[in-house]
């Protein structure tokens, strides 16, 4: 086992660290008036601007939701037995994936020579298979429409969220027969709502993902007060009934998709892990320069806080499993933002190259 504590390149960050702590105070006390409400939404520091990159390429694959678009980016040597999927956070957009729009990761995962699939769509999902439609009473609520969501403002979802088996099942073959990828010994990774997926996936089809990358997740989600948090969360982000995921907060479901619960399942597997959590206080990348950016860097300081938490909790649970196959990832500062998670995947990318294939 190895703990990186990641030194910031920031002259002076501790007093930087302290001041802006100090600054942000008062904002702070306000987010965390709501903090679990928005704890597992996703980024909310600014972000790097990165956007389109013309190098990928539109794949459809239909599923049970309607047809599905990932963006594909192949490996700069050509090879297809490399292969690591990039999971969203819950703002999950119907365009593109958030790390093709907010970082510039695949640029150096392509120089490793790996081909990264990133999905696109499944805002508040979890990347997992619902057991209903999102609405209340028959009542809609649910996301805009999207090719991705299946899913429309007016009338409620449509279709059944059922990303889990789309990932596993539809996308891995279509992979396989259209663009002969290996849809063995693969890797994912995602960051908050994404990470905690990764985990899921991986400790469920062990045969498809021998790696799995978590920064910033939630990975106790049976933790006291994460279910209220993540149902105000969910109506929050354009009205999701949580009910739809998982079921009510004591359905079985529930502990079979926390990290913390179905850790000896990672150890028995002996899945290589990365495990990352920023400290919460802000750095290089957090630089506010109104009150709309100090409310969104306070905001990051209280969910990553949030997470450092549970991903702290899910260590402990690994340490007493005796489980040594993981790389654990605590710089010394850092929001919940996407800048500070590129520097996770940059750490993250000699680790999953060895590991996947």
């Amino acid at each position: 086992m190895r703990v990186f504590a990641h030194r910031t390149r920031e002259p002076g960050a501790r007093r930087t660290s302290r001041s802006w702590l100090r600054r942000s105070a008062a904002a702070l006390s306000l987010a965390l008036l709501s903090p679990l409400a928005v704890a597992v939404v996703g980024t909310t520091a600014p972000t790097a601007q990165a956007a389109f990159n013309p190098s990928g390429i539109d794949f459809w694959v239909d599923s049970s939701m309607g047809p599905i678009k990932s963006r594909i980016f192949r490996a700069n040597d050509g090879n297809t037995n490399r292969v690591v999927y990039a999971l969203d956070g819950l703002r999950a957009r119907d365009d593109l994936n958030g790390w093709e729009i907010d970082t510039n990761v695949v640029v150096e995962l392509q120089k490793w020579n790996i081909n990264v699939v990133m999905p696109v769509g499944g805002q508040n999902s979890f990347y997992s298979d619902w057991i209903a439609p999102s609405n209340f009473f028959g009542i809609g609520t649910g996301s805009s429409s999207g090719s991705a969501t299946g899913s429309s403002g007016a009338v409620g979802q449509r279709n059944t969220y059922m990303w889990e088996t789309f990932l596993t099942q539809n996308l891995r073959f279509a992979l396989r027969d259209r663009l002969g990828f290996n849809p063995n010994r693969n890797g994912v990774f995602g960051l908050s709502m994404g990470g905690s997926a990764a985990l899921t996936l991986a400790a469920y089809h062990p045969d498809q993902f021998s790696y799995a990358g978590s920064f910033s997740g939630y990975l106790n989600v049976s933790a006291p007060g994460m279910k209220e948090a993540m149902r105000l969360a969910f109506l929050t982000q354009n009205g999701f009934n949580i009910d739809a995921m998982w079921g009510p907060p004591w359905d079985p479901r529930w502990l079979r998709n926390d990290p913390f619960v179905f850790a000896p399942r990672l150890k028995a597997q002996n899945t290589r892990l990365y495990i990352a959590a920023g400290s919460g206080i802000p750095g290089v990348y957090d630089q506010p320069r109104s009150f709309v950016d100090l409310y969104n860097t306070a905001n990051g300081m209280g969910l990553e806080a949030i997470s450092l938490a549970n991903t702290k909790a899910f260590q402990l649970r690994m340490a007493s499993l005796g489980y040594g196959n993981v790389v654990y990832d605590f710089p010394p500062v850092g929001t919940h933002s996407w800048p500070w998670w590129a520097d996770n995947v940059y750490r993250m990318i000699p680790d999953l190259s060895n590991y996947i294939g």
